[in-house]
């Protein structure tokens, strides 16, 4: 025959479950409020062309909270932006490594190959902006379209 579970019991799992739930949303609190406030900070160097220090901010956005790919996204942006190439493709193949369909990352990789003349990369990303957009017609696509006819060879 089975047992009878008593509504104290029940009450009891509830009351454990909320007081758990809380813990965990109070633990990762100050972590997203510090990332969200580096994210910010990082928008705002951004505006004001500090690259470096842009770049700094969204490294540190993506060290407290290593599953945003809009942080990753605009650290290889910003990393591109500084020159430093080399952390830019890393940054964005870490942003499209978590959301393989976003289209900010796909175009500024993109745009990242046409700066470092590799435009048959950059078709690619434009033919996979293509696809995800639906159509020619998003902003993404329109930038990097626009970056590869702009291109000259240097």
């Amino acid at each position: 025959m089975p047992k009878l579970i008593t509504l104290t019991t029940v009450i009891t799992l509830g009351l454990i479950t909320l007081s758990t739930a809380h813990a965990a949303d109070t633990e990762s609190s100050p972590a997203k409020a510090v990332a969200s406030a580096d994210f910010q900070a990082g928008k705002t160097a951004v505006e004001a062309k500090q690259w470096t220090l842009a770049a700094d901010h969204f490294r540190r956005a993506t060290l407290q909270d290593p599953k945003n790919a809009d942080a990753w996204n605009m650290l290889g942006y910003t990393s591109r932006w500084a020159g430093d190439t080399k952390a830019a493709f890393a940054a964005y193949d870490r942003a499209l490594a978590l959301e393989p369909f976003h289209r900010g990352a796909n175009s500024y990789l993109g745009v990242a190959y046409v700066k470092t003349n590799d435009v048959v990369k950059a078709r690619a990303q434009l033919a996979k902006l293509e696809s995800i957009c639906g159509n020619k017609e998003c902003d993404e696509y329109k930038a990097l379209d626009k970056a590869i006819r702009e291109y000259k060879p240097q």
